[in-house]
Protein backbone atom coordinates (compact mmCIF):
# COMPACT_ATOMS: atom_id res chain seq x y z
CA UNK A 1 0.00 0.00 0.00
CA UNK A 2 1.49 3.68 -1.14
CA UNK A 3 0.66 6.01 1.79
CA UNK A 4 1.47 9.53 0.85
CA UNK A 5 0.26 13.12 2.27
CA UNK A 6 0.45 14.55 -1.06
CA UNK A 7 -2.27 14.57 -3.31
CA UNK A 8 0.09 12.84 -6.33
CA UNK A 9 2.11 10.07 -6.36
CA UNK A 10 5.20 10.64 -8.32
CA UNK A 11 5.58 8.46 -11.43
CA UNK A 12 2.05 7.09 -10.67
CA UNK A 13 -1.37 8.31 -12.46
CA UNK A 14 -4.97 8.14 -9.94
CA UNK A 15 -7.35 6.40 -11.89
CA UNK A 16 -10.15 6.06 -9.29
CA UNK A 17 -10.56 7.80 -6.01
CA UNK A 18 -12.36 5.29 -3.42
CA UNK A 19 -13.57 7.66 -1.45
CA UNK A 20 -11.98 8.78 2.44
CA UNK A 21 -10.84 5.81 5.08
CA UNK A 22 -9.51 6.19 8.39
CA UNK A 23 -8.08 4.28 11.59
CA UNK A 24 -8.80 5.16 14.94
CA UNK A 25 -7.70 4.11 17.98
CA UNK A 26 -8.02 5.16 21.84
CA UNK A 27 -5.34 4.40 24.38
CA UNK A 28 -5.63 4.41 28.12
CA UNK A 29 -2.64 5.55 30.28
CA UNK A 30 -2.04 3.49 33.03
CA UNK A 31 -1.29 4.46 36.88
CA UNK A 32 2.07 3.05 36.52
CA UNK A 33 2.96 5.15 33.51
CA UNK A 34 1.46 8.44 34.74
CA UNK A 35 3.53 7.91 38.41
CA UNK A 36 6.20 8.31 36.20
CA UNK A 37 5.72 10.73 33.79
CA UNK A 38 4.84 12.75 37.27
CA UNK A 39 8.25 11.90 38.45
CA UNK A 40 9.93 13.33 35.22
CA UNK A 41 8.25 16.08 34.76
CA UNK A 42 9.15 17.55 38.23
CA UNK A 43 13.06 17.31 36.47
CA UNK A 44 12.31 17.87 32.51
CA UNK A 45 13.15 16.05 29.53
CA UNK A 46 11.33 13.69 27.14
CA UNK A 47 8.80 11.28 28.92
CA UNK A 48 9.59 8.04 27.50
CA UNK A 49 6.41 6.01 28.50
CA UNK A 50 3.83 8.72 26.73
CA UNK A 51 6.45 8.84 23.73
CA UNK A 52 6.14 4.77 22.90
CA UNK A 53 2.40 4.84 23.49
CA UNK A 54 1.92 7.46 20.96
CA UNK A 55 3.71 5.62 18.45
CA UNK A 56 2.30 2.31 19.01
CA UNK A 57 -1.24 4.08 18.80
CA UNK A 58 -0.03 5.92 15.62
CA UNK A 59 0.81 2.47 13.52
CA UNK A 60 -2.06 1.25 14.87
CA UNK A 61 -4.02 4.00 13.57
CA UNK A 62 -2.13 3.62 10.27
CA UNK A 63 -3.04 -0.09 10.30
CA UNK A 64 -6.68 0.38 10.67
CA UNK A 65 -6.79 2.85 8.02
CA UNK A 66 -4.96 0.80 5.37
CA UNK A 67 -7.19 -2.30 6.51
CA UNK A 68 -9.90 -0.07 5.60
CA UNK A 69 -8.46 1.43 2.58
CA UNK A 70 -7.71 -2.66 1.23
CA UNK A 71 -11.50 -3.42 1.66
CA UNK A 72 -11.95 -0.69 -0.50
CA UNK A 73 -9.95 -2.22 -2.94
CA UNK A 74 -7.69 0.93 -3.17
CA UNK A 75 -3.71 0.30 -3.41
CA UNK A 76 -2.72 3.67 -2.24
CA UNK A 77 -3.52 6.27 0.40
CA UNK A 78 -3.15 10.10 -0.33
CA UNK A 79 -3.35 13.58 1.59
CA UNK A 80 -2.39 11.36 4.50
CA UNK A 81 -3.04 12.95 7.87
CA UNK A 82 -2.74 12.36 11.94
CA UNK A 83 -5.25 14.03 14.60
CA UNK A 84 -5.19 13.66 17.90
CA UNK A 85 -7.48 14.36 21.16
CA UNK A 86 -7.94 13.79 24.42
CA UNK A 87 -10.68 11.51 26.08
CA UNK A 88 -11.45 12.51 29.64
CA UNK A 89 -8.29 12.78 31.78
CA UNK A 90 -6.23 9.85 30.60
CA UNK A 91 -6.82 8.98 27.25
CA UNK A 92 -5.99 9.68 23.93
CA UNK A 93 -7.24 9.51 20.64
CA UNK A 94 -5.40 8.95 17.51
CA UNK A 95 -6.73 9.03 14.28
CA UNK A 96 -5.14 8.64 10.53
CA UNK A 97 -6.71 9.54 7.37
CA UNK A 98 -6.53 10.13 3.90
CA UNK A 99 -8.52 9.42 0.56
CA UNK A 100 -8.21 5.70 -0.95
CA UNK A 101 -7.15 5.84 -4.50
CA UNK A 102 -6.05 3.60 -6.68
CA UNK A 103 -3.27 4.58 -8.70
CA UNK A 104 -1.13 3.03 -11.62
CA UNK A 105 2.56 3.37 -12.86
CA UNK A 106 2.76 5.82 -15.56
Amino acid sequence: MIIVTTEKIANYKITEVKGPVFGLTVRARGLGKDIVASLKGLVGGEINQYTEMLEDARKQAIDRMVANAQAMGANAIIMMRFDSGEIGQNMSEIVAYGTAVIAEKE
